[in-house]
């Protein structure tokens, strides 16, 4: 079973940054997509940045260049850059992997997204 454990998250002034990170107890397949996605108290659940095992890479419009996602090397832990954070950045950040397939550069239905973490909480103040 695939366990996944966020670390990295804290609190920071807007313009801060922090470095997430998402460590695999295992990777489920030859081909696969990796994301981060994140929520906030009474919004949903959505997706901020993925890339998948031929390290196609898609962001959420809200991103605008601000965020890098990245992995460097299959066994390496996925990461989360984040620059220029804003207030409205805050939230519990989770990182979550499909099982059997590559995402394209596109975002599939969160519920393909099969494996999830607990989430680290970010927090960024004005």
């Amino acid at each position: 079973q695939v366990q996944l454990v966020e670390s990295g998250g804290g609190s920071v002034q807007a313009g801060g940054s922090l470095t997430l990170s998402c460590a695999a107890s295992q990777y489920p397949a030859n081909h696969y997509c990796m994301a981060w996605f994140r929520q906030a108290p009474g919004k949903e659940r959505e997706g901020v940045a993925n890339i998948d095992t031929d390290a196609i890479i898609a962001y959420a419009n809200f991103v605008k260049g601000r965020f890098t996602i990245s992995k460097d090397g299959a066994k390496r832990p996925l990461l989360l850059e984040m620059q220029d954070l804003k207030p409205e950045d805050s939230g519990m950040y989770y990182c979550a992997f499909t099982r059997i397939y590559s995402c394209g550069g596109t975002w599939p239905p969160t519920r393909d997204f099969v494996y999830w973490g607990q989430g680290t909480q970010v927090n960024v103040s004005s």
